[in-house]
């Protein structure tokens, strides 16, 4: 077991270049779900609800939903899909899994460990496929009649197009979307945690999480000691490099679209008056490698505040009010995470509610876990995975009416 562990964890490093030690934690947060929705499935249970007549009962049951499309991304190329598939197998349901592109060899992995396991043939399936393929793959399992639920986690726009497709056929569809994740530090935070969490927060995977932090908020009392001590930790704690390497935290990003993407924002920021305060340009290793950056005097007028960068960027907003960084973070059409930094217990109940996202971390950088439910509200996505709520994703209700008794 613990050899499949380590190999599983190499092909990732191998696949998008995220350092081993991300891989081996991926790789355990990955059989945490197998392991949790193992446990859920004995916990599918229906209900009986009293009748409105003596001679009849009222039954509800679940069942499975049927054969399930898994569509899955390449940042965490093994969770993204056993958070699904265990869900889906431990509801009844059979799998067809198409991995990114970028990243097929460990979904491919988890088939060959899935045999060994003893998994009937037949129930975890993998459809990998070139990128000129990948959008005639999508919409046939969107389409086809024998597939009943879609499962996608990737980009709003791509999301939006299978909502479509899946709209033929009316199927069961969740949706884990693009995000935009704000990370306001208030006044009365401390600023030392705050510095932490933001670290852990946006320069997780080098930034290429749907949760990473994409815009600082930064309260004006404390703005200047904030940015000065996340730039230290920034240019201490984290080392670019080889993801093969022990001492590497940021590997390289995906691909080459990837950096032009993260140099477009920083160059639009500067010629808008924004200040690099560390890093800013491709890294001496060349190639996808890019140094991790910090910006100052950034406003909501550019790029980087409008788009999900997702990249080793932290662009930092200073604010005045409570109810101006609400505002801010509000303002995105997407809402999956958001972050706040306060010691004020009436701050941090109203903030908490206000934040129009589908998981809350106040004073926590990592959020996500096995137990949790994930998932976001306006434009980043439909339904919960993972949880005792990730389940359900996979169950029709059957309603049962027993008469003549």
């Amino acid at each position: 077991m613990m050899e499949n562990k380590e190999e599983l964890a190499r092909i990732i490093t191998a696949e998008n270049g995220k350092p081993l030690k991300e891989a081996q934690g991926e790789i355990v947060y990955s059989a945490s779900f197998l392991e949790w929705f193992a446990e859920e499935a004995r916990r599918i249970y229906g209900d009986v609800i009293p009748a409105p007549a003596k001679d009849r009962r009222v039954l509800v049951l679940k069942q499975p939903v049927g054969v399930a499309a898994i569509i899955t991304p390449w940042n965490f190329p093994s969770a993204m899909i056993t958070r699904k598939v265990g869900a889906a197998l431990a509801a009844g349901c059979t799998v067809v899994v198409k991995p990114a592109e970028d990243t097929p060899l460990s979904a491919l992995a988890l088939g060959e460990l899935a045999n060994q396991a003893g998994i009937p043939a037949g129930v975890y399936n993998v459809v990998p496929c070139s990128r000129q393929q990948t959008a005639a793959v999508g919409e046939v399992l969107c389409t086809d009649p024998l597939v009943s639920k879609i499962s996608f986690t990737g980009s709003t726009a791509t999301g939006k197009i299978l909502l479509k497709h899946a709209a033929g056929t009316v199927k069961r569809v969740s949706m884990e979307l693009g995000g935009h994740a704000p990370f306001i530090v208030f006044d009365s935070a401390n600023v030392d945690r705050a510095v932490a969490g933001a670290l852990a927060s946006k320069y997780r995977n080098s930034g290429q999480t749907c949760v990473c932090t994409n815009r600082f908020l930064v309260q004006k009392g404390i703005h200047d000691e904030f940015v000065e001590k996340f730039a230290k930790a920034i240019e201490k704690e984290l080392h670019v490099g080889n993801g093969f390497d022990a001492k590497t935290t940021q590997g390289p990003l995906i691909n080459e679209k990837a950096v032009e993407k993260v140099e477009k924002h920083i160059k639009d920021a500067v010629s808008q008056g924004a200040s690099i305060v560390t890093g800013g340009k491709r890294h001496s290793l060349g190639k996808n490698f890019f140094e991790p950056t910090l910006l100052s005097n950034v406003t909501t007028k550019m790029l980087c505040t409008q788009e999900e960068t997702f990249g080793p960027l932290a662009p930092v907003i200073k604010f005045e009010t409570e109810a101006e960084a609400v505002a801010i973070a509000n303002a995105a059409n997407v809402g999956l995470a958001g972050y706040f930094y306060s010691q004020d217990p009436a701050q941090i109940w109203r903030v908490a509610e206000q934040l129009e996202v589908g998981m809350v971390g106040v004073n926590e950088g990592i959020i996500s876990s096995v137990e949790c439910p994930f998932g976001g509200v306006k434009e980043s996505g439909l339904g919960r995975e993972g949880s005792k709520y990730g389940i359900d994703e996979y169950l029709e209700i059957k309603y049962v009416c027993l008469g003549g008794l």
